[in-house]
């Protein structure tokens, strides 16, 4: 089974794609922790210092390498991973694609916890990431609308995945 989680900033990859990997017992990668591994940078230092087409470049290069070396995944994907590089049709390709949609509001407020880690919201006052989100929401939403599983609910279970899911 390989298993992509999409979604904007704040949507819940990371966290749930922890859990579902320990869940389902599948190798697990965090498409922006692979990158800065391999960069040996943090995210924020490769958009300030070689740009984010740089960085759209290496995420898409950095996912195809990972698809192809491993049979089976689960793989949290940045938020705008699947709006560059022919990403989407190449993840609904290689596996199941499922967008993690909570409320803009739910959103916000976890991004604002850790805000200072993020190059695109890093400056952002609150009611200003609120628009920041919706707007960048409404860019992406076409690419994540063509994920085959769409799950908008803000509260979420381990249960919820399994009923969406086939795992077998």
């Amino acid at each position: 089974m390989k298993i992509f989680l999409l979604g904007f900033m704040g949507a819940g990859k990371s966290y749930w794609g922890k859990q579902l990997s320990s869940h389902w017992d599948l190798p697990y990668f965090d498409l922006d922790e692979v990158i800065v591994e391999r960069e040996g940078m943090p995210v924020a230092d490769i958009f300030n210092t070689k740009g984010e087409d740089y960085f759209r470049r290496r995420e898409a290069e950095v996912l195809r390498e990972l698809v192809s070396e491993n049979d089976r995944f689960l793989i949290s994907c940045g938020g705008g991973t699947p709006c560059f590089s022919d990403t989407m049709d190449f993840m609904n390709e290689a596996g199941k694609t499922i967008w993690l949609n909570p409320s803009v509001a739910v959103m916000v407020e976890r991004l604002q916890r850790k805000q200072y880690k993020r190059p695109l919201i890093q400056d952002l006052s609150a009611e200003d990431l609120s628009a920041f989100t919706e707007k960048k929401l409404a860019e992406r939403q076409p690419y994540y609308e063509q994920s085959q599983v769409i799950i908008s609910e803000d509260e979420i279970t381990l249960e919820t995945f399994d009923k969406l899911i086939s795992h077998a």
